[in-house]
């Protein structure tokens, strides 16, 4: 009987630390966050833990525009800029706080960050106020098949004039033609 209870109180506690643990995990999978489901993809850095993460998040927004945002455990409660390295190529961010499940939303046009994101090997990012913290790094691995899943709710939807209509082609009710004779056996 002990034995059985000890086994169900470990199981117990596996379960408890594995769903935990999926709430930040390293690499791109879609994110979870309450709410977010499917409409999100996040990107944690190597050595994320659930007390210690910093990733970016690509969502599809309530207006089916795309916004790319830095969700870290140590949020800027201020405007704040980053220091993004994609594969040895330096670019500059600009975050203001978002209102949403993540913390910081980039300002600016984010095509071309994406487009590096989707199709590139690695990121290195650091908030440029923070001299003293060494780069976190991304890997790109698997990113394209989770923001494209993500934005895929995102897509553009065909105009109404676009749309097909219903076919007005009236369906025949009679199953063979008044004008042939019935065949002798089933068909």
């Amino acid at each position: 009987m002990r034995r059985a209870l000890r086994l169900a109180s470990l199981a117990f506690a596996l379960f408890l630390s594995v769903s935990g643990v999926r709430a930040v995990e390293p690499g791109w999978h879609y994110s979870p966050l309450p709410g977010e489901g499917d409409r999100a993809s996040l990107g944690c850095d190597s050595k994320a833990t659930a007390s210690a993460f910093t990733c970016l998040a690509v969502r599809c927004e309530d207006d089916l525009t795309t916004g790319l945002y830095v969700h870290a455990s140590d949020p800027p409660a201020s405007p704040a800029r980053w220091t993004l390295t994609i594969d040895r190529e330096n670019l500059a961010l600009r975050t203001e706080p978002a209102a949403s499940p993540y913390a910081a939303r980039v300002v600016g046009d984010i095509a071309p960050i994406l487009e590096r994101l989707e199709q590139g090997t690695f990121v290195y990012l650091r908030r440029d106020d923070d001299d003293s913290d060494a780069f976190v790094f991304i890997d790109l691995a698997g990113s394209l098949t989770s923001i494209r899943e993500a934005l895929y709710w995102c897509a553009p939807k065909a105009p109404v004039s676009e749309q097909n209509t219903l076919s007005r082609v009236t369906p025949q009710t009679e199953m063979e033609n008044s004008n042939e004779p019935t065949s002798p056996g089933p068909q």
